[in-house]
């Protein structure tokens, strides 16, 4: 299945500092035509050769690279050791919301590892590109993708659904799915094709614990630890209280079939 991301192939960075990790960063430069590669300016010559027109050399420290990394960029594919990469991102962590996705790639291109914003940074579908491209082996750790269940903030991204919530509810919907909670799932409107496009691609049924209505008034609030609403309309009055807390609503697009 072809992977997508979140955002332009022009905000990815592919950040590498030894010689051989650069030239495994032309390929993925390669692979997303308008990333940028950044690398110390004594590798120039090998990082110019390795992504032409779109390498990037720096002097001083590489940490003192990674603001303007942040600020510049939403996804970051660095050519580092796992642990130099928590070390250099983590005096300059905000929130999930803002946050880039960050992905490691060892040298030898084998593992594609999401470290930091794996679902609303896009760090996840950035290391199934890198799967597809380059055949590494994504390590994904977020529950819901580990158990190929139901991303409740990734539903219906692929279609250019948003999402209304509080973080709290996000959090208690995504806790009840993972936990096989009952889940309600009423879709009104939007593409009925929002499973096997779902967070990289889902081929197995779906979650036992997800119960699918057409329409929001035929189910019990109270049965459900947390109820998706697919809808263009507005949350009737009579049940905002009862869904206080525990509703996430999709807004697809006016154009959506």
């Amino acid at each position: 299945m072809t992977q997508h991301l979140p955002f332009p192939n022009s905000r990815v960075a592919v950040v590498s500092i030894t010689r051989h990790g650069i030239a495994l960063a032309g390929r993925v430069v390669a692979a997303l035509p308008g990333a940028r590669l950044f690398a110390p300016e004594k590798f120039r010559s090998e990082a110019e050769a390795a992504a032409p027109g779109a390498a990037a050399c720096f002097t001083g420290k590489t940490g003192d690279q990674i603001p303007g990394l942040f600020a510049a960029f939403d996804g970051i594919v660095a050519i580092v050791s796992l642990g130099a990469v928590v070390r250099l991102i983590a005096p300059h962590l905000r929130n999930k919301e803002s946050d880039p996705g960050v992905v490691v790639l060892d040298e030898g291109g084998r593992w594609a590892i999401p470290v930091l914003s794996g679902h609303l940074g896009g760090a996840n579908a950035l290391a199934g590109v890198l799967s597809a491209a380059l055949g590494a082996q994504p390590v994904l750790t977020t529950a819901s993708d580990a158990r190929e269940t139901l991303a409740v903030d990734l539903l219906g991204r692929e279609l250019g659904w948003a999402f209304e919530a509080s973080h709290d509810e996000i959090v208690r919907a995504s806790a009840a799915m993972v936990n096989d909670e009952p889940v309600a799932l009423v879709q009104e409107a939007g593409s009925r094709d929002w499973w096997t496009r779902h967070a990289n691609g889902r081929s197995g049924p779906l979650p036992a614990n997800l119960t699918l209505a057409s329409r929001l008034e035929d189910i019990d609030p109270d049965a459900y630890g947390a109820v998706l609403w697919v809808s263009r309309r507005e949350l009737p009055a009579a049940l905002a209280g009862r869904l206080a807390g525990k509703r996430v609503i999709y807004r697809p697009p006016v154009e959506a079939a």
